[in-house]
């Protein structure tokens, strides 16, 4: 497939092989987990069956990346790929707004194994520079940020590592690989977690991290021994639901834009937080490194109790996760922030009257008037 074909294009096509043997357009589910080892070793733990090779070779080309692994959720992919590149005696700097699951697995998890850690606020990069020690073998962002759609410098992060010999990994679960392509800016590892855009329907739980051959490889041998490998039915459905990703994504794109203008305007609201504003601190940065567009994700703040609010929508699901063809809203203090203690919450600006909505494919109008009743 060439890398030179649009997005569109390579959504549908790269890594999907048809059925080789009878002809049919659509890839078949290879359930077996036993091989005949005389040809080549295959196995669904060593990453490397036919379904879970398709959906690798279709991310790839999407990320513009040479190689990835598959795995059954996004902190399987993130902890995974964490964990390879560290040891014992050395330290790893996040950023200091992350999803809620990283943030509770760093805390709980790294110094267990003799691994520092430190969160820094990379919105000034001199000062994330300060935070970097002479032990630091990764540097870890996400962006946009979940919930508060922070933007970080990806190039600005990858020249400070680079010139230190850090590896940087990145969570690109709220820009997907349609609208932010973070190896393109100089960015190492690429994570995701594809229960969202890229399972993209609420009905799969899986992840993904997409590099460089060398750095997959060196993945790939701590995954054998972690054993997050994904199954093949599972593995044909993100195919399958790889083919429509630019589609969906395009129109969740329009309608977040759409639908956080008019909360601006809205008298019940108080801060709205998306890229796409101009009046967003991130957007002349978001405007360049997002060039497919600024996400399906924002998150406002409600003068109005926030349950009440919640339950009086229609159309827009009260659920966790986020990604899926329909509207979904729901309260980081109660879900993906739930973890973090009232203090560290304080600390990145998460209150307590914040909701964070992933939006759909819906028409447009019909979502603002049900976020307007509701009101």
């Amino acid at each position: 497939m060439k890398k030179s074909a649009s997005k569109l294009t390579l959504s549908v096509h790269a890594g999907s092989m048809g059925d080789p043997l009878y002809g049919g357009v659509v890839t078949p589910i290879y359930p077996s987990a036993a091989y005949d080892y005389e040809t080549e070793v295959r196995y669904p733990r060593y990453y490397n069956t036919p379904n879970q090779k398709a959906v690798v070779e279709k991310l790839v080309a999407l990320e513009n990346g040479e190689d990835g692994l598959i795995f059954s959720s996004g902190m399987a992919a993130i902890m995974t790929s964490l964990f390879a590149m560290i040891k014992a005696g050395d330290h790893v700097l996040f950023q200091n707004d992350l999803y809620g699951g990283t943030h509770h697995a760093a805390v709980h998890e790294l110094e267990r194994y003799g691994i520092a850690y430190s969160m820094a606020d990379v919105s000034n990069l001199t000062n994330f520079e300060k935070a970097i020690r002479k032990n630091t073998k990764v540097i870890y962002v996400e962006t946009p940020s979940n919930p508060l759609l922070k933007i970080t410098d990806l190039k600005g992060v990858a020249r400070l590592a680079r010139k230190r010999g850090i590896i940087t990994l990145i969570d690109n679960t709220f820009a997907s690989p349609v609208n932010q392509n973070p190896i393109d800016l100089g960015i190492d590892i690429v994570t995701h977690s594809g229960t969202k855009y890229i399972g993209g329907h609420s009905d799969i739980c899986c992840g993904a991290m997409i590099s460089s051959k060398k750095l997959t490889e060196q993945i790939k041998q701590s995954a054998l021994h972690f054993g997050g490998s994904l199954d093949a039915q599972t593995c044909y459905l993100v195919e399958r639901s790889l083919k429509t990703i630019v589609l969906r994504v395009e129109k969740q794109n329009e309608n977040a834009l759409a639908i956080a203008r008019y909360l601006q305007s809205e008298s019940k609201v108080d801060g709205v937080y998306y890229p796409g504003l101009k009046s967003h601190p991130g957007y002349a940065l978001a405007k360049k490194q997002m060039p497919g567009g600024f996400g399906g994700m924002l998150s406002f703040e409600v003068k109005i109790n926030p349950d009440k609010f919640i339950k009086k929508l229609q159309y827009i699901k009260r659920a966790i996760s986020l990604g899926g063809v329909e509207s979904t809203i729901t309260q980081p203090v109660k879900t993906s922030h739930a973890k973090l203690t009232a203090a560290e919450r304080k600390a990145v600006g998460i209150k307590n009257n914040l909701v964070r909505l992933s939006v759909g494919i819906e028409d447009t109008k019909d979502l603002i008037a049900d976020i307007r009743q509701a009101l």
